[in-house]
């Protein structure tokens, strides 16, 4: 379960040190099990949402419990699994060899390290190129290696942002997949998509984020109860457009 209430972080930029609202008063929660997606354009605050939640940025004031416990809580943090947008892995390692590195970083044995390794990267389509070198992968290689990581201790909690970023296709069909057969455990997915169709296509509810504030959440039956069918357009698109044009036009 994730539970976040009046969450602020304001961040001063330019010489002048101008203050920037980043999240404004955000409120959340996330029931256990549930699929949960936030969408929003650019500079809405997704990513410093996801990254407060994780404790690698500090918000300026609100709480933040997952699963019972603060973020900064070691308990915490063994129960989750995360997915940055833009993946940084040692890519002079093999994702073997990466993988390894993780079961060592928390305390996983060997013997079920070793099981676990093929496990999940056949799960995410590399388990033919175990023994290769990162630096030679592709982008969307590379973020399927950088899921591998996320998945690789079994998490309660998985937090992706941008999952779908640089797959074509099939692997994003296979992310898809991937997250629920992962949900269907009974684990809880938080997740941030420019990918409209996927989120909509997946999600049990739906949050739009715009200038750091949650304008509304909403499942997509009531999605469909409430947005007119538009040719050629998604419901959620639609949805998107209203909402945010809305909030930029105050």
């Amino acid at each position: 379960m994730i539970q976040v209430s009046q969450l602020q972080k304001t961040y001063m930029s330019g010489v002048r040190r101008k203050p920037t609202n980043a999240l404004v008063h955000v409120s959340l929660h996330v029931e256990c099990g549930e699929i949960f997606g936030i969408i929003g354009p650019n500079g809405a605050g997704k990513s410093t949402l996801l990254k407060s939640l994780l404790s690698l940025v500090r918000p300026n004031s609100g709480t933040i419990k997952l699963n019972g416990f603060f973020p900064s809580d070691l308990r915490c943090r063994q129960s989750l699994g995360y997915l940055p947008e833009n993946p940084c892995l040692y890519d002079n390692l093999s994702v073997n060899d990466h993988l390894i590195f993780i079961a060592r970083t928390a305390n996983l044995k060997n013997p079920l390290a070793q099981q676990r390794i093929p496990e999940v990267l056949a799960m995410v389509g590399l388990d033919h190129v175990r023994h290769k070198q990162i630096r030679t992968f592709s982008k969307g290689m590379v973020q399927r290696a950088a899921l591998a990581c996320a998945l690789f201790t079994q998490p309660e909690i998985l937090i992706l942002d941008e999952p779908m970023s640089g797959l074509d296709p099939l692997g994003r069909k296979m992310v898809t997949d991937i997250i629920r057969a992962y949900n269907d455990q009974g684990n809880t997915v938080l997740f941030c998509s420019h990918v409209l169709t996927d989120v909509e296509r997946i999600c049990d509810r739906i949050a739009i984020m715009d200038r750091g504030q949650l304008a509304l959440t909403i499942t997509p039956q009531e999605l469909l109860d409430i947005t007119p069918d538009v040719r050629g357009e998604s419901p959620l698109e639609t949805l998107f457009v209203r909402t945010v044009g809305a909030g930029g036009q105050q």
